[in-house]
Order: C-alpha cells, then structure tokens, then sequence
C-alpha cells in the first residue's frame, strides 16, 4: 500500500492520489477554502476526520490510501464530513495475489547488538522475571499475596538483595475450570501458560493450582511438554493446606529462586535475537498516517537485520488482508490467513456479531469510521517486509522475519498470546491514549498526534505525531523507534514499567463454552 502524502497548506493531507477523501491535519471550519485542492468545508470537521474531496453519490466506494474503506449511503458533497453518518460498510472482492510483491530472500544485514541475557540454552531474554502462574481462577489470591510479598512497593527489603531480578509477578487469568477437558478453550489456555512457563524473560516459574480443577497442572504439563524442574515448580492450595499455609509456601519457594536467578549478566547480542510483538490500541485517525508506518519502517529494519516481528488482532486486518497476502512467501502461507479471516466470519456470525463492531467508540471520535479503514491503518505496522508465516494464538514462533498470529483486536488479549508465542518486546501505538503494560516483555508506547503526546506525556515513549506536522519523516521516526527498541531490550525502562503496568494485562483468550 502505497502512502503519498500531499500537503494542503497547513489543513489537510491527501494520502493517495485516487483517495476521496482529506485528513484534517487542524479543526476545519464551515466555508474555509482548502485552496490546493479547490475544495470548500462546508461544515465543522474535527482534527484526524474524513472531509470529502469531491462528490460522491450514494453507493458508491469511498477511498482512503487508494483502498476502499466503505460505501457512500447517501451523496456526498465535495467538502462534506465523511464519517458515521454517511459511510458504511459494503461487499466488495479483493484480490488476494498471492506472492506478487514478495522481495528476493536477502542475507542479514550487519545487525546492531542489544544488551541482553543469555540464558543456559541460549535463547535471549530482555528482561529478569520471576513469575507466579495460576492454572485457574480459584489459585489467583495466593499468587497475588506470594506476589506482594516481593513488591518493592510495599516491602522494600524483599529484593533488595537481588538488584538484578526485576520483579516478582503474579499473572492470573479467570479461566481453567468449567469448560470441556478435550475443547479448544482450555487447549488455548494451557498452550498460553505454556508459552508464559517457558518466556526467557523469567528466570524461574512458580505455578500454583486449586487442586480439583478441570486444568490440572499435571495434565497442562504433560500436554505441553513440560517437565517440573528447579526453575518450573507447582503446588496446589489443597494439597498444602489451606490458603495461609499455600501463600507461606510460594514465598519460601520464591526466595529459594532468588540467588540463582540474580546470577546473570547482560552482554552484547545480534538484534536478530528480538521478537516484536506490533500492537495498536485507541487508534485515531492518524495512526495509519505517522505511529503505525513509522512502526513499519522499524519493522523492515529489524527484519533486515535477521530479527523477527508478529503482526496481530485479526479483526483489525479484515478488508487489509489482500495487502499481507501479496507479500506472502508462499501461497501455502498466504491461505492460512485467509482461512483465519474466515473462521472470524463464521465466529462472529455463531455469535450474533459483525467485524464492523470494531472500531470502538475513541476509534470513531478520532476519526475512524469502518473496521476497512481501521485495517489499512492497521496493517502499515508491518512495514513492508515479507509475510513468512501464519501462527494461531499463543503458538511458538519459530520463523524469522514478518509473521501473523491469529488473536482478538482486543489489546491486552491479543499482546498475551504473542508473548506467549515468545515476544520479548511489545510496541504500541496508540492515538486516543493507551494505559498498557505486559509482563515479562516490555511495552514501548507510540504517540499517534502530538496533542496525545502534550496530554498524555507520563504514558508515552515516542512522539510520532511530528510527522503529520512535516517536521519529522517517516523513515526518520522509524529509526528512532528501532533504536528506542534497542535501548529498552537493553534494560531501559518504557513509560508503561515505570507506572507499573504488566501484571492486570495478562488475559488469555477464552473461546468456547463455560458450563
């Protein structure tokens, strides 16, 4: 997808030249002359919203990057706001071509390095974790009491001792019990604890269990492959004895782990060894304009250099996915994102839904109409780089490069099934403003408009909103995004560690029925 942008003077942006509509770039007001494009408002048009660049009539496809992101359900004037009101979604074929913009494999460039933890069997970690996993519901107090005891919030002396752990974290769900044992519901679940058991960025793991649920630790372990060991260890509440004697153990059980798991160092690694989780969270109307793009741009430099990056939220991808499909390495991989973007049509329609109920109500303030429109947006987080591979949520990730995990548009859903896959790193954009961390990977937040980034200062890491103001590129912005990426695998803390996000944003997806 091909993004031009032409500025009308100091008002709008025209991103594409066979594009219907203008991007406000300021407040337009009612008979304000946007003199480069001859067109006059004829009504108040917030900032990040739709201004018709010529008349449309009823029916017809409105574009937006060259693409079309719904149909006209009444005409539209020349200088009208385009949005809600006048917009809709349409049917309309798109051409999948697969493999047609595939680039020629080329070797890894020379990689810049990062400063991170080797572990024992070689897989690189970017943070130092101990964490406390629940296999259902009912263990989730226990893990959180064992948790605060370690909190240098509220016991300082705890750590004090290990400068090198980051923190002890309690990642609890509300699943685990009262779903079919052989259904696809607790298959995902425990497929995501396993990928959270395993994560290099925990030195150790502590799960601790009810005891008669329906995911019982030793069949989650056996079904994933997992072995108790030193560094994975469980209990379960009634077995040990009640609540008072689980909470003493998990904090005995913890301190045991402490001094081996203070016993690392950082050291410089390939940027090959970085897997980014993309995420886009309250989009508005420029995120596929500046934060998402320049995203992208870092993307393709992280790819150059061997790395690996997992686009995701499904939902946010439908009416985009001809763009990744042309740029899949095969056509085996290509029809297995289409065979998720349908099993998204059969889910919705099973549950009375529409993937139009995506966008959220900030995405409409801010100026975003259709899920079409959103999508494009969407996916310019994956730069340019070839579509290696499709995975299904919370799946291990093994392909380098440009890959695609089936997940929920759903923020805190969706970053819990890449790290799961094995994200070390998470970076988000955000237009309205995003409150969001995820333990054990860093969050990096991206401002999608400067406004965002002067309001909302304490949460954010990056300004990309520069870049619709012509005072930044896009290429140039990206280079600050992979470098920010680079500092914060290092150790540097994001925005998101410093307010302590992480351990609330741990929400496995929970598909099929609870009885």
């Amino acid at each position: 997808m091909e993004l031009i942008m032409k500025v009308g003077p100091a008002a709008v942006l025209r991103l594409n030249p066979l594009d219907d509509v203008l991007i406000a770039r300021r407040p337009l007001v009612a008979g304000e002359l946007l003199e480069h494009e001859g067109v006059t408002v004829r009504e108040a048009i917030v900032a990040g919203h739709k201004v018709a660049s010529r008349r449309i009539e009823a029916g017809q496809p409105v574009r937006r990057y060259g693409q079309i992101i719904g149909f006209a359900v009444a005409d539209i004037e020349a200088g009208e706001h385009v949005h809600v009101h006048n917009l809709a979604m349409g049917e309309f074929a798109r051409d999948y071509a697969f493999g047609v913009d595939v680039k020629p494999d080329s070797a890894p460039g020379e990689s810049p390095t990062f400063m991170g933890i080797v572990r024992p069997d070689g897989r690189v970690a970017t943070r130092n974790y101990i964490g406390i996993l629940t296999s259902v519901n009912c263990s989730a107090t226990v893990a959180r009491a064992v948790a605060d005891h370690f909190r240098r919030d509220i016991n300082p002396g705890a750590l004090q001792a290990y400068p090198n752990v980051d923190a002890v974290v309690a990642l609890t769900h509300s699943a685990g019990c009262a779903v079919d044992p052989a259904g696809d519901g607790l298959a995902m679940l425990r497929r995501t604890l396993a990928g959270y058991a395993t994560h290099p960025n925990f030195a150790a793991v502590l799960v601790i269990g009810l005891g008669c649920e329906t995911n019982q630790i030793d069949s989650l372990l056996s079904t994933q492959g997992l072995t108790r060991s030193d560094t994975l260890r469980t209990f379960s509440i009634q077995d040990t004895g009640g609540t008072s004697r689980s909470i003493s153990s998990g904090i005995s059980q913890v301190k045991e782990l402490l001094a081996e798991a203070n016993r690392i160092h950082r050291e410089p690694v390939s940027a090959r060894h970085l897997t980014v989780g993309l995420q886009c969270g309250g989009s508005d109307g420029y995120s596929g304009i500046t934060a998402n793009p320049a995203l992208g741009n870092a993307v393709d430099r992280l790819v150059a250099c061997g790395g690996t990056a997992i686009l995701s939220e499904t939902p946010e991808i439908y009416g985009a996915e001809h763009l990744l499909t042309r740029r899949a390495v095969s056509r085996e991989v290509g029809e297995k994102l289409i065979a998720r973007i349908h099993w998204w049509e059969r889910y919705c329609e099973r549950m009375g839904a529409e993937l139009n109920n995506n966008p959220s109500a900030g995405n409409k303030a801010g100026g975003l109409t259709t899920i079409l429109e959103k999508s494009l947006g969407a996916v310019a987080k994956a730069g340019s780089s070839n579509l290696t591979d499709v995975y299904e949520y919370a799946q291990a990730v093994t392909a380098k490069g440009l890959v695609f995990m089936d997940t929920p548009g759903y923020d805190p859903v969706s970053a819990t099934g890449q790290v799961a896959g094995g994200a070390n790193l998470i970076a988000f954009t955000t237009g309205r403003g995003s409150a969001y961390g995820c333990a054990p990977a860093p969050s990096i937040k991206l401002a999608t408009n400067s406004a965002l980034w002067a309001r909302q200062r304490e949460d954010m890491d990056i300004n990309c909103g520069e870049i619709a103001e012509d005072t930044l590129t896009i290429s140039a912005c990206g280079a600050a995004i992979f470098e920010a990426m680079l500092r914060i695998a290092s150790g540097e803390r994001s925005m998101s560690e410093q307010h302590g996000y992480g351990q609330n944003e741990f929400v496995p997806w929970q598909i099929g029925a609870v009885t």
